[in-house]
């Protein structure tokens, strides 16, 4: 049991800050609140004159299946043989001991959705896990959490010389899927229980069937405002959920994104403009989202970005004009509801994961030092 005393208390869900104390067992949060009754067997940390915060939420990154300081060899996170692959499953390919993760922890990132890149139409599914362990089945917070798919430019250039040469056929291949799966899972249906009537066995329609019944979103890489409202069009045809990724040219077409009401990853930010559609890149884009009411994570899309720069991102977007409270949100609860687990992490509340940063001052600011993080109620970092 372990009590946090006497911090700035930030939940990431009430704008207002407060003084008071977290009660730790179990790994999860027991109480929050002033002067709590401590029992006499607690661990204290005591934070007076440091404020507390949630553990910093990722939606959107590959940390794990990239692989660090190891070179191209050591790149997991696209399939370069099949442009349409979901039953590629982005677990399979996590290092739990890369590096990244030790680097996320300690600057306060405790929880990430990692997966699959945007080479593929369709690359596999993201999972959330925690950002310590040495066995990615413990550090898993929800196993699948999206299908990853993929619109613009990447899909265009890994596979121009394989049937994929523009946005039209990207689209069409995404489609063709979605039918077929749709069409497969019609005849499980009907089979029922007879063995015999059932369609013959297809992995990549089978992994396809959560998202066709609404229980994982798609996952759509769209940096660009045509691929971005194609995505949407095609979740529309098919009744699917849907998220949106990288989101760069949202700021262009801010009223119609506000209609939508889909989650939205924006980044990564903290880069050159290395392709066409990244030319509108700007740090403003999140905040001009997010007070149009759209929900809004900020990404680093690590190894793009050093997955410990998260908060950092956040303090840029607050430079650019966003609103910090919002920026916090961005970095907490709303990936959190962006992937799923909300039930989990992303505030500080009673019964939620003990996923705990604490600082001498905003984590926003680089000159911030991180004196404290726990993570599912164990102290992973004391400065």
């Amino acid at each position: 049991m372990i009590c946090i005393k006497n911090g700035t208390i930030h939940t990431a869900v009430d704008p207002t800050p407060f003084n008071g104390d977290i009660l730790i067992e179990n790994g999860k949060i027991r109480a929050i609140g002033a002067n709590l009754d401590v029992p006499g067997e607690a661990e204290i940390l005591d934070a007076a004159g440091l404020c507390v915060y949630p553990g910093f939420v990722e939606a959107h990154c590959h940390i794990g299946l990239d692989g660090y300081g190891i070179g191209y060899e050591g790149m997991d996170y696209n399939e370069m043989n099949d442009i349409v692959c979901p039953q590629m499953r982005g677990i399979d390919g996590v290092k739990a001991l890369d590096p990244a993760f030790a680097m996320a922890a300690g600057a306060g990132v405790t929880c990430v959705a990692t997966g699959p890149g945007s080479a593929n139409v369709l690359g596999g599914t993201f999972t959330a896990i925690k950002t310590v362990g040495c066995r990615v089945e413990n550090m898993v917070v929800k196993e699948a959490v999206a299908m990853k798919c993929a619109f613009g430019e990447n899909p265009k250039r890994c596979y121009k010389d394989k049937g994929n040469s523009t946005r039209m056929s990207t689209a069409a291949k995404l489609r063709e899927m979605l039918f077929k799966a749709k069409e497969y899972g019609e005849k499980l249906a009907a089979a029922g229980g007879d063995v015999s009537k059932k369609p013959a066995f297809d992995m990549k329609l089978e992994a396809l069937q959560p998202v066709l019944r609404g229980e994982m979103p798609l996952k759509a890489h769209a940096h660009a405002t045509d691929d971005i409202f194609t995505a949407l069009r095609i979740a529309r045809e098919f009744g699917l959920k849907i998220t949106l990724e990288h989101v760069t040219e949202g700021h262009l077409v801010v009223e119609e994104l506000a209609k939508e009401q889909v989650p939205m990853a924006v980044g990564p930010t903290l880069t050159h403009a290395t392709k066409f559609e990244l030319r509108n890149k700007s740090w403003t884009t999140p905040g001009v989202l997010a007070a149009a009411g759209c929900q809004v994570s900020i990404i680093t899309d690590s190894p793009v970005i050093p997955q410990q720069y998260l908060p950092m991102c956040a303090g840029l977007a607050v430079q650019a004009g966003m609103e910090p409270f919002a920026a916090l949100q961005a970095i907490t609860i709303n990936p959190a509801r962006h992937i799923g687990i909300e039930d989990r992490v992303g505030s500080l509340e009673v019964g939620k994961d003990a996923d705990v940063v604490i600082t001498d001052g905003c984590p926003f600011e680089i000159s911030t030092k991180v004196h404290y993080v726990l993570i599912d109620g164990n102290v992973v970092k004391k400065a």
